[in-house]
């Protein structure tokens, strides 16, 4: 049966995939109970109406929960994707058919069409933007300079996204608020470490169906991200390495228990790769010649330049699709380097990226951000703003309420301790 479509513009790849979505989105609420909290506050509250917004995201049947909360609070939203392989087609066909938001997002898109989406997003004159990167941002800047008056503000979701905020402070063009979502503790330490961590383990699972017992699995950069690939794929049996720039972070992952060393050494004997740095070309040229005969290479940063795939693309002969989201590329001497999502993110391109428990909290933080710009338009200077540490904190309790785990509270006696500089041992 063919659905009719609401009257809204929207650019997916098939409506008539709504009722799956709407099963998968309903599945994913299950686990988010914070959000949920969240969303029947703003229904009541309503404070984002009259306030357009516009949310650059994966669009996931979890990402499907943070719209729908936004809207509920009474915001004009418009979704875009952030990844060209992240989208889940069936979760914006039901944003679009059951909630009437406006969804920009096909999985598979290709750039111009990405650059596209990015622009029909500025059309729609956003009052705050809510980033994956920082691509749409960085084109009002460069763009749209006319519709900065509009902005109270943006949220950034990626450490990605937060270096390229912080470049623009330095070059002085970020010239209203931006809340660092990024570096909440409620995100990073679960959202990048345990949500990463097993969801890049599940897109290489998917991509390749391969036995990671045994393996040499190099995780380049030993950030928050790094250390939940690591963490996991040494609970899975593999023999993990690991590459660094920074020297606390090398000598961290070394008492870890980790293999340290150069990538130039671990391509020699790596199995599996997996980028986790944010940076450009981290698996080159030299590192794919010295590779061994059916190495995999696969990114978990955010860009699809963590890996040079032009300069592998010029050493191949030959370039084959083996598998779903899984390319092997030949080169001239026999050798073969494996490819898994092309190189973009592997979680969301060969799987279903961070389990909703885990986005639970880090879309609370996106929430939260958006009400915290509204609340305080005109007072906040331009620049990077972390979240409030109340906030975090609330969010972590909300967390441990639906978990039913409780703490202890500091009594009297231990209020006036901690507070007194007069007593002592």
């Amino acid at each position: 049966m063919v659905v009719a479509a609401p009257k809204l513009n929207y650019d997916i790849k098939d409506i008539n995939l709504a009722d799956l979505g709407h099963q998968r989105i309903e599945w994913a609420g299950r686990e988010m109970p914070v959000l949920k909290q969240i969303r029947d506050r703003f229904a009541k509250e309503k404070p984002f109406a009259g306030i357009r917004i516009v949310a650059c995201c994966h669009v996931t049947t979890e990402t499907a929960h943070l719209a729908i909360a936004l809207k509920a609070g009474g915001a004009d939203a418009l979704l875009i994707a952030s990844n060209p392989l992240s989208t889940q087609d069936d979760v914006a066909a039901c944003l679009v058919r059951d909630y009437e938001i406006p969804v920009f997002a096909l999985k598979g898109e290709d750039n111009d069409t990405y650059h596209r989406h990015v622009q029909t997003a500025l059309d729609h004159r956003p009052n705050i933007i809510i980033d994956d990167g920082s691509d749409v941002v960085a084109t009002m800047v460069k763009e749209r300079q006319e519709q900065l008056s509009d902005l109270l503000g943006t949220t950034e979701e990626t450490t990605t996204g937060i270096v390229r905020l912080e470049a623009m402070f330095k070059d002085g063009v970020l010239t209203f608020p931006a809340m660092n979502v990024n570096d909440a503790d409620t995100k990073h330490f679960f959202d990048n470490r345990y949500g990463t961590g097993q969801s890049t383990l599940d897109g290489i699972f998917r991509a390749t169906n391969v036995l990671l017992a045994g393996k040499n699995l190099v995780v380049a950069g030993y950030g928050w991200c790094g250390k939940g690939v690591a963490m996991r794929a040494r609970g899975l049996g593999a023999n993990v390495i690991v590459t660094e720039i920074d020297p606390i972070k090398a000598i961290e992952a070394a008492m870890d228990g980790f293999r340290v060393m150069p990538m130039d050494e671990a391509a020699k004997v790596g199995d599996i790769f997996v980028t986790v740095t944010g940076n450009k070309h981290i698996i080159r040229k030299e590192h794919f010649a010295s590779m061994k005969d059916g190495a995999m290479v696969c990114n978990a940063g955010h860009f699809d330049i963590e890996i040079d795939l032009k300069s592998l693309g010029d050493m191949a002969k030959e370039i084959k699709e083996v598998r779903n989201f899984t390319q092997q590329y030949i080169l001239e001497n026999g050798k073969s380097v494996v490819v898994l999502g092309e190189g973009r993110l592997v979680n969301l391109a060969a799987a279903e990226g961070h389990p909703s428990a885990v986005m639970d909290m880090s879309f609370a933080n996106q929430a939260l951000a958006c009400e915290h710009l509204v609340k305080n338009k005109g007072s906040l200077e331009p620049g990077l703003h972390s979240i409030p540490a109340e906030v975090d904190k609330e969010i972590a309790r909300l967390k441990l309420q639906a978990m039913g785990i409780t703490i202890d509270s500091l009594t009297p006696e231990q209020v006036e301790y901690m507070n007194s500089w007069t007593v002592g041992t």
